[in-house]
């Protein structure tokens, strides 16, 4: 194959396994370089480019990917889970209301789950949240060695706790009076 064939096929690669994955995972280049956390982000692919919204009440944060800097994204297989493809990116963040902001967020909402507010959702973006635009610049086939496994990002969720040791009496005393 040629240069520019292999450049093409990188390409529709980066394409297809974005547009199939529900999930990719980016770093983008914020106050911890580019050693920052890796985040699970969902997106849609508009126009030859991963877009997300975030960073507003409710919605996935953004942190560290800032308008014209640059991240990293790989991509799994939806099937087996499995790291597909890595690829950098160019990191724009669109204007609320601008025609490549509507087109984003046409795709957007219609793959954006649970929503709060339903028919309001949009005009939420457009004042509280932010619209980037992920556009692919060098593309890496080539597989890590290691797994890239890191530790959970720190939160403020926290497990269950245990049952109760009388609930199991309760309800089977609950179970005999039916």
């Amino acid at each position: 194959m040629t240069a520019a064939a292999d450049a093409l096929f990188d390409r529709a690669l980066v394409e297809e396994a974005t547009k199939k994955s529900g999930l990719i995972w980016v770093r983008g280049a914020g106050p911890d370089g580019p050693d920052g956390p890796v985040r699970a982000l969902w997106h849609a692919w508009v126009d030859g480019a991963a877009h997300l919204v975030g960073d507003g009440p409710g919605e996935q944060p953004l942190p560290d990917l800032v308008d014209g800097a640059r991240a990293e994204v790989t991509v799994r297989s939806k099937d087996k889970g499995g790291r597909v493809v890595a690829w950098t990116a160019a990191v724009a963040e669109l204007a609320p209301r601008s025609e490549a902001w509507e087109a984003a967020v046409a795709e957007l909402k219609g793959k954006r789950l649970n929503a709060p507010d339903g028919e309001r959702m949009v005009d939420r973006w457009a004042a509280e949240c932010r619209v980037l635009r992920l556009a692919p610049c060098e593309v890496s086939t080539v597989l890590p060695d290691g797994s890239l496994a890191a530790p959970p990002l720190p939160t403020q969720a926290t497990t269950r706790q245990p049952i109760p040791a009388a609930l199991p009496r309760l309800l089977a005393r609950r179970a005999k009076k039916r």
